[in-house]
């Protein structure tokens, strides 16, 4: 199992202050996760402070290797 987290740092680079918000985005997730099982197929979209879309995060079963 995986936990992938991608946030999208590009476009408006959070308006100028990419760590704050980044931080800011962390945190609220971290906390947040209580709420999931951390199961394959879990996961949610992830907002900056000004209600835009700028990511995901989702609990993925990872693919066997050869």
């Amino acid at each position: 199992m995986k936990f992938v987290l991608e946030v999208d740092m590009g476009e408006t680079a959070f308006d100028g202050d990419a760590a704050e918000e980044l931080g800011r985005i962390l945190r609220y997730w971290g906390g947040n996760l209580k709420h999931y099982a951390l199961q394959p197929g879990d996961g949610s979209e992830i907002y900056d402070s000004a209600y835009r879309r700028v990511g995901q995060w989702a609990v993925v079963q990872e693919q066997a290797t050869a």
